[in-house]
């Protein structure tokens, strides 16, 4: 099984919303981050919102904090990622992915690196129209 799998991508008008899912497998137990990425055509993989789960905190880039929310439950093996208020600048390819990373250095910068993170998902399509 592959360790990460999204879904709930599709089109939405802007302002719409999407809830984007993604199951997290056993392969992912050695880890303890837990992130969501996105990657629009011509530009670089950038950093969404992550968790390290050791502390419970949870790291947003400026881009979709206000707007996205991110979630997890455990008991159903789940992450998620509530996206409102979408803009058109929103549209790209949604990757979560997870990753090690030593608690003295956890911070904003570091959870929303891709560096981070080795395991990645085959990447859901979020499409924003005006």
């Amino acid at each position: 099984q592959v360790p990460l799998v999204e879904s709930g991508g599709g089109s939405v008008q802007r302002g719409g919303s999407l809830t984007l899912s993604c199951a997290v497998s056993t392969y992912t137990y050695d880890t303890n981050c837990l992130g969501w990425f996105r990657q629009a055509p011509g530009k670089e993989r950038e950093g969404v919102a992550a968790i390290h789960t050791a502390g419970g905190s949870t790291y947003y880039a400026d881009s979709g904090k206000g707007r996205f929310t991110m979630s997890q439950d455990n008991a159903k093996n789940m992450l998620y990622l509530q996206m409102n208020s979408l803009e058109p600048e929103d549209s790209a390819m949604y990757y979560c992915a997870a990753g090690t990373l030593r608690p003295i250095f956890v911070s904003r910068g570091t959870m929303l690196d891709p560096g981070t993170y080795n395991m990645w998902g085959q990447g859901t399509q979020v499409t924003v129209s005006s």
